[in-house]
């Protein structure tokens, strides 16, 4: 076997040193296994349990049920999907005595001393099956409180989606509560309530309610979903009717109680100036056809009635894109300004925009989205595609959609893959995925200000540190210098704020990671690097602003001081500031991250920079110190100076890209050796890392760190395709191509032909 394969398992044997090839085999492996799956739109009560900023989920019954008396029982459920078996760490933090059962078995009982303590966390491991998983928490009320605070540690990498249980709550999204009782219903001596069946099968009221009173169900529709206005107001409803074939006309005829107008596709059907009935025959083509109403209040109501007919034959209204778990065929937004002016029904009609919004007394009241026929029941977009035990890997989910820093290296090497190979396809799907994310950035800023903690791009609104800006911006700096689209920018303006403006720094000014009370305080990472340089390349060439790239050199400069073991010319993973010194272990993927942006900041720093000197001598020197240690196989190791270490791929991949990029701009003295050691890192990864399929083999899972090397080589373990390993395998070929290129054609400037 030669590295993680059988030889003919493996790329090399099938492709040889066609690395285009190769390249098709990885895209296409990657594009196929996370296919574009879209957000998932789902009901959700907006008087529900909601999240803290942290990401756990506010279980205070004392605010949800104040009669309950001292002693009182309650119960919270909720169900979990989850695409094959794996685990997270959940947080709990009792408010009064608790219990936490899944799928009917306790994990969790609160201690008295638990209880007590105001601050109490407690991690309890949760382990799920592939499926459904039920999780029932059993709260008691006392004098100290009554109810708890649980979700995911790092709820916004680690995705802890929590849908509705029971029949009459099938997907809607977020947990049921059930009225106080005054004994125990559920447990092992009890039994457990069946949390996709009836409600009423369970013996208790459950909320929050999902559905009128009938009182309620009088009312005229707008009125009952928005209230009565004092002040005049206007409302959206978006709604779809299927016109069967051989139809050419159908009439739409209902009542208002203001002034309407009524849009079928693109055009107005019917225009209402005051109240009154209508009634309405339009051409039509079959298939589903898109209404749209804007409807203004009235002084006897608010509201509208429609109903389409063809041939005498009622046609059914219906929803107009998938929301799970609502009932009802309209989506509704206001309550809007009432002369906010005539609306473009296509630019409305979308799940990625937001509306002015104002009180009952007309006044502006912020922004609000598309809500649903029920009793305060939002349409809110979920990032579904990965419910994550560990964060990069995938399992049978799908990444499509997802904002995170491995994902921004596979997106960057989409990009660059599809130049290489002139695939418009590949760039298309890459671009997608982005766009996936962008699109939905301003609702996500929105969704986190009203329900506490956002359902989509959890990383890019909850900006902590480097890991979870730097790495996709880039990518999306990349998207941006290749299509314009100025959202890209905008976004991007926020990133390069957080890191220029507002990243913790050391007195000399060097980025490092103050993470007060997590085993990572007061640390710098090697990992930094990447997370912060390409973005300020990029920025820079985007912007102009020169600022941003002086902080990139600056930067690596500062980083030598603490990281660089000038002995070994390799550096240290990490450096930790509360024993102040470096681990001294130098982790490979650590290493790689350094010199895969080292190469992007020289290719962009002008010759004439003051830093630039400096930093090719740094360059020079850490690709001397690691050239040193490459296998017989061609692979480098998970930790670079530890003969036993085991072989590992993406920082061989990383050395490749760099040592490549190093010959072909004329950066390396003795091209011929550096050249050899890429080939032959490349020829070592498709022979014995990437099969014939393009799946990517040995690569290190996420890693934290240790001053033990024994870590890095044992606990640290390989995970096929995780996302760490699968974009730099594609930039580490384009490169390859390239220096292919460059080295057949010498006579060519030094800088050959970009991809």
């Amino acid at each position: 076997m030669s590295g993680y394969l059988e030889p003919r398992e493996s790329a090399r044997y099938w492709y040889g040193d066609d690395e285009r090839r190769v390249l098709e085999a990885l895209s296409g492996r990657y594009a196929g296994a996370n296919p574009p799956v879209p957000f998932a739109l789902r009901a959700f009560a907006s008087s529900g349990v909601l999240q803290t900023r942290e990401g756990l989920y506010d279980m205070d019954l004392s605010a949800k049920l104040p009669e309950a008396a001292d002693g009182a029982y309650a119960y919270v459920c909720g169900l979990v999907w989850s695409d094959d078996e794996r685990s997270i760490d959940a947080l709990m933090e009792p408010l009064g005595p608790t219990r936490l059962y899944m799928n009917d078995a306790e994990l969790y009982r609160s201690s008295a001393a638990e209880e007590m303590k105001p601050d109490a966390r407690i991690v309890v491991p949760l382990s799920f099956r592939r499926g459904w998983n039920a999780i029932l928490i059993e709260c008691r009320k006392t004098p100290a409180g009554f109810g708890c605070r649980f979700g995911a540690d790092e709820a916004k990498v680690r995705i802890l989606h929590v849908l509705a249980p029971f029949a009459e709550r099938e997907g809607s999204a977020g947990w049921a509560y059930s009225s106080a009782s005054d004994r125990r219903r559920f447990g092992a001596d009890f039994g457990f309530p069946d949390c996709r069946g009836p409600e009423e099968a369970t013996g208790l009221a459950w909320l929050p309610r999902m559905r009128w009173t009938a009182q309620e169900a009088e009312l005229p529709n707008l009125g009952r979903v928005f209230g009565r206005p004092a002040a005049p107001a206007a409302a959206y409803g978006w709604s779809a009717v299927a016109v069967p074939a051989g139809a050419e006309t159908i009439v739409l005829e209902g009542r208002a109680l203001g002034a309407t107008t009524i849009w079928l596709d693109d055009a107005k059907a019917v225009e209402l100036g005051a109240p009154g009935p209508f009634r309405v025959q339009a051409l039509v083509a079959p298939g589903t056809r898109r209404l749209f109403v804007c409807s203004a209040s009235g002084s006897d109501g608010w509201g509208f009635e429609l109903h389409a007919h063809a041939g005498g034959r009622p046609l059914p209204l219906e929803l107009p894109l998938p929301v799970h778990g609502a009932s009802g065929p309209w989506l509704y937004a206001g309550p809007l300004p009432a002369a906010a002016g005539e609306p473009d029904p296509d630019a409305v009609c979308r799940t990625d925009v937001l509306f002015p919004a104002v009180d009952a007394a007309g006044r502006s009241a912020g922004s609000t989205y598309w809500r649903l026929d029920g009793p305060g029941l939002m349409v809110r977009p979920y990032y579904e595609n990965a419910m994550l035990s560990n964060k990069w890997t995938t399992g049978t989910a799908t990444n499509y959609a997802r904002w995170d820093y491995p994902l921004g290296v596979t997106m960057y090497g989409l990009l660059r893959t599809a130049r290489a190979l002139n695939r418009d396809d590949l760039a298309a799907y890459a671009l997608g995925h982005i766009r996936s994310c962008t699109d939905l950035y301003e609702y996500a800023l929105w969704d986190r200000d009203t329900y506490g903690f956002p359902s989509v791009n959890h990383q890019l609104v909850l900006i902590k540190m480097l890991d979870n800006c730097g790495s996709f911006g880039s990518a999306m700096l990349e998207a941006y210098l290749q299509t314009g689209h100025e959202r890209y920018l905008a976004i991007a303006d926020t990133i390069a704020d957080f890191i220029l403006r507002r990243l913790e720094r050391r007195e000399d000014g060097a980025f490092y990671r103050l993470c007060p009370g997590e085993y990572s305080a007061d640390t710098m990472w090697a990992d930094d690097l990447y997370m912060s340089a390409p973005f300020l390349i990029r920025y820079a060439e985007a912007t102009g602003r020169r600022e941003a790239l002086d902080e990139a050199a600056r930067q690596f400069l500062l980083y030598r001081r603490y990281l660089f073991m000038e002995d070994e010319r390799v550096m240290s993973h990490v450096f930790d500031f509360k024993y102040g010194k470096a681990t001294r272990v130098p982790w490979g993927r650590g290493n790689g991250w350094c010199l895969f942006s080292l190469s992007e900041l020289l290719e962009k720093l002008p010759e004439e920079h003051p830093d630039r000197p400096a930093l090719l001598e740094l360059f020079l020197a850490h690709c001397e110190g690691v050239a040193a240690l490459q296998a017989e196989s061609g692979l480098w190791r998970q930790v670079l100076n530890q003969p036993e270490a085991y072989e590992e791929a993406s920082c061989t991949a990383m050395f490749v890209y760099a040592f490549a990029r190093g010959v072909r701009f004329g950066w390396l003295p003795e091209p011929e050796r550096y050249a050899a050691a890429a080939f032959r890192g490349w020829r070592g990864l498709t022979g014995g890392a990437i099969d014939r399929q393009g799946n990517v083999h040995g690569v290190c899972s996420g890693s934290r760190y240790s001053f033990s090397p024994d870590y890095y080589m044992y606990d640290l373990r390989t995970v096929v395709n995780d996302n760490h390993g699968i974009g730099i395998m594609m930039l580490a070929g384009v490169e390859i191509g390239l220096l292919k290129a460059a080295l057949a054609q010498p006579h060519r400037a030094a800088a050959g032909a970009q991809a």
